[in-house]
């Protein structure tokens, strides 16, 4: 046995220790060798998916408060003769809603690395993560049209709403609160699919402890309170109820993100743990 192999036979032992699965056979420590070379670059790969994950969810989350600030929100909600003045006379609305589908554009697409970074390959943590990823493109799809219904439809027909002449209003007012309501139904099932999206992985990393039970479990609250935001918008519109679940949920996410991004740019060369150790024979 050369020195640069029982180097590497020593790395491999204090992994697959760590791992807890068994050693490789003395005899077998050229193949072992390269399996464990081979397993090494597969880690270093995973970590930087979790780090490019976490640096996309991170902005993801912030894009989209930041341009949630500009919002007009003066307003409540559910008046729709006052807030659609207001939104009339918004000059940056189609900006506003550009800034926030591309902070969820962002966000789905960490959603999407971090399925890669988990590398799941068996057990019920594997269909989770799977289903996670397909949730999360039907939330992106989703949102995609919720934007272009608020975004686009809804500012076109408050303006007209504005400017119509008076025997025109009341039509007007009733295409403009019709387009509201579809908002509505986009809303919901766009909330629903984004909770089912962090449930989905949150479980994922919480069974397979990859990269952190703890940031698993938050995610799988902040789905959680998703999902009662889509409950509440699906029966009462954007009414005062919701703003528990609304607060609960951008906390959460605040905090599960900014964890995930702290433990993937402090993960060191070495510390991370192979997703699968084939027995060498």
């Amino acid at each position: 046995m050369t020195s640069s192999h029982f180097d590497l036979y020593t790395q491999c032992i204090a992994t697959k220790r760590v791992a807890g699965q068994s050693v490789l056979a003395i005899d077998a420590l050229p193949l072992g060798v390269k399996r464990c070379l081979e397993l090494k670059g597969e880690s270093m790969t995973q970590r930087k998916f979790l780090r490019l994950s976490a640096i996309l969810l991170f902005a993801g989350v912030l894009l989209s408060l930041v341009a949630g600030i500009f919002h007009p929100e003066r307003e409540k909600a559910n008046d729709h003769i006052a807030v659609f003045a207001e939104y009339a006379g918004s000059t940056h609305w189609t900006a506003i809603h550009l800034g926030q589908f591309l902070g969820i554009l962002i966000l789905i697409a960490g959603l999407v690395v971090l399925f890669y970074a988990l590398d799941i390959h068996d057990g019920a943590s594997m269909w989770l993560s799977r289903f996670g990823l397909l949730s999360a493109v039907v939330t992106l799809a989703l949102y995609g049209v919720l934007q272009a219904v608020d975004g686009v439809a809804l500012k076109q027909a408050v303006d007209a709403w504005v400017s119509a002449q008076d025997v025109e209003k009341v039509a007007r007012f009733a295409s403009a609160e019709t387009i509201r309501w579809l908002e509505w139904a986009v809303r919901s099932y766009y909330s629903y699919m984004l909770g089912l999206s962090f449930i989905l992985f949150g479980i994922a990393m919480a069974s397979s402890a990859r990269p952190s039970r703890a940031v698993g479990y938050i995610m799988g609250l902040s789905g959680v309170a998703y999902l009662v935001q889509g409950w509440v918008v699906g029966i009462e519109g954007f009414s005062e109820n919701n703003s528990i679940p609304t607060l609960l949920a951008y906390l959460l996410i605040i905090v599960w993100s900014i964890w995930l991004l702290i433990i993937a740019l402090r993960m060191k060369p070495g510390n991370e743990v192979p997703t699968q150790f084939a027995a060498v024979k």
